[in-house]
């Protein structure tokens, strides 16, 4: 088996498909890349059999054909090289690969193909179309709020909920939620699924600006395809809590303030604050907030004073600052409300207005005061 390829076309999807490639494999094969030659197109495919990534490129062939050809050294030998056509030559009996350039010959030890895993096909799937825009930033807004506790599965990954016009996403740690839901799509279903973080991750990195992104789902797995693209994930079999019931409905006190002054704020006491609990403490009455911060062990303290709009009895509450600035990170609006009821309940954070045919709902959880 022969084909030629552009080295910089080819690098640019193999560093696509790579992502899927696992740190420690459990089988050497899946250090691999799978090439499979079919009319003059190669597919690529990379797996760690939870995630995998296939996409497809264009090549001269001399016929069709299957082989796995180690990731590492093959990533490694393109990025050294100039941009330029490059030849393969693999040995239908030892699967030996000899790759030819214009400064010379590169050969390496491939493995047959037929040994590679079978990727999950899509079979039995409910589908969606969704706006590759709007699923980055779905992605952007919640992941962060995931939980890297594997002992609670549900929480490592994103909670997608489906439900005809509209898709609702959903991530939390025990400490802090976040539920994003954007409407505008068409679901022949109404259903609920868990993706994994490492999917979400990946698919984040190669999602287009401008296409749509199917989505494809069934019990087992999720398949995202875009372009020449597509990644396919294993679900989360777990039951995701009931997010529902954490967040407060009767949060009397509103909190109204410039969303970059708080965060500016935050960034600056939390300097100060202890490093193990990242405690700052709001004292908010009619027209100020104070936010400040002490660490005890060393002495240190800081205090800063804002303006704000607040209506509601004046409350002294403590929250996690590293939790705070990420939340107000993915807000994008120039002001933000807070709801609050005491300091033993949750707060919730909210941009003061939405953008048409989404909301986001943000909570967090209280740092309990020391006297």
């Amino acid at each position: 088996m022969k084909f030629s390829v552009s080295s910089s076309e080819l690098l640019k999807q193999l560093q696509i498909a790579g992502g899927a490639i696992g740190s420690n494999p459990v089988l050497p094969i899946l250090e691999d890349f799978l090439f499979t030659i079919s009319n003059n197109r190669l597919t690529i495919a990379a797996t760690d059999l939870e995630t995998s990534i296939t996409t497809t490129i264009e090549v001269l062939s001399d016929t069709d054909g299957v082989v796995a050809v180690p990731a590492r050294i093959l990533l490694d030998t393109l990025k050294a090289l100039p941009q330029q056509p490059i030849t393969f030559s693999v040995n239908n009996e030892n699967f030996g690969i000899e790759i030819t350039s214009a400064y010379g010959k590169y050969k390496l030890a491939g493995e047959d193909g037929q040994d590679f895993p079978k990727i999950p096909l899509a079979d039995g799937v409910d589908k969606v179309t969704l706006q590759a825009p709007m699923l980055s930033q779905s992605i952007s807004k919640t992941l962060f709020a995931t939980s890297g506790d594997e002992l609670r599965p549900a929480m490592t990954g994103v909670y997608f909920q489906v439900d005809f016009n509209k898709l609702t996403f959903v991530a939390t740690d025990a400490h802090k939620l976040v539920k994003y839901t954007f409407k505008d799509i068409k679901s022949e279903v109404s259903t609920n699924f868990i993706v994994p973080k490492k999917a979400l991750n990946l698919l984040k990195g190669i999602l287009p600006a401008g296409d749509e992104v199917k989505l494809a789902f069934n019990k087992a797995n999720a398949f995202f395809t875009f372009g020449d693209v597509h990644l396919v994930c294993r679900l989360i079999d777990a039951r995701y809590p009931d997010y529902n019931a954490v967040i407060p409905v009767d949060n009397p006190n509103l909190l109204t303030m410039s969303r970059q002054d708080f965060q500016n704020s935050l960034k600056r006491i939390a300097i100060y604050a202890n490093k193990t609990t990242n405690q700052v403490i709001l004292n908010i009455n009619d027209a100020s907030l104070t936010v400040s911060a002490q660490d005890l062990d060393f002495s240190n303290e800081a205090t800063e004073q804002l303006t704000c709009t607040y209506t509601g009895e004046p409350l002294t509450i403590g929250f996690n600052a590293k939790f705070l600035i990420e939340m107000l990170n993915v807000l994008e609006c120039d002001e933000i409300k807070m709801e609050l009821a005491s300091p033993t309940r949750a707060g919730i954070l909210l941009p003061s207005e939405e953008e048409e045919g989404e909301e986001i709902l943000m909570l967090v959880m209280p740092v309990m005061l020391s006297n």
